[in-house]
């Protein structure tokens, strides 16, 4: 199933997040891609207040993973500083998302082929200053 929104505010995409933690059930991977400073880690921090998480979020660019507990663990990965599928397997990030929470994954196509195969997709793109496309696809079932 695929849905596009359209988000006029890092507000309105933390919004979105919200509703996509509140629905999250423990295995979910969300994977996110987009460029930088489209609001991958405002959607984050939505999903984190969805999932009922109340510290703060930020992107965890140098430690590369952190681990949010609330109602439900977040797993928040972000793979920007990744630069091939050879560093990303030394990592056993897998171990993560076979456990009882749920992960996203920001910079997700840096993930290669290591990602499940049954995951969320989301992907976020400039509109303009201000506004982001944002498409989420879930799996068939």
């Amino acid at each position: 199933m695929k849905k596009v929104y359209t988000t006029e505010s890092a507000e309105e995409t933390e919004k979105l997040g919200f509703e996509i933690g509140k629905n999250a059930v423990n295995g979910d991977v969300i994977a996110v891609t987009g460029e930088l400073g489209t609001g991958k880690t405002a959607l984050t921090r939505g999903i984190a207040e969805g999932m009922g998480i109340t510290e703060d979020i930020t992107s965890p660019t140098f430690s590369l993973m952190e681990i949010h507990e609330g109602e439900k663990t977040l797993y928040h990965f972000d793979l920007y500083r990744i630069k091939d599928d050879r560093e990303f397997n030394n990592l056993c990030f897998e171990e993560y998302w076979e456990n009882n929470g749920i992960s996203v994954v920001e910079w997700a196509e840096r993930a290669g082929s290591r990602l499940p195969e049954r995951r969320i997709d989301i992907t976020i793109e400039y509109i303009s200053s201000t506004e982001r496309r944002i498409t989420v696809e879930h799996p068939d079932n």
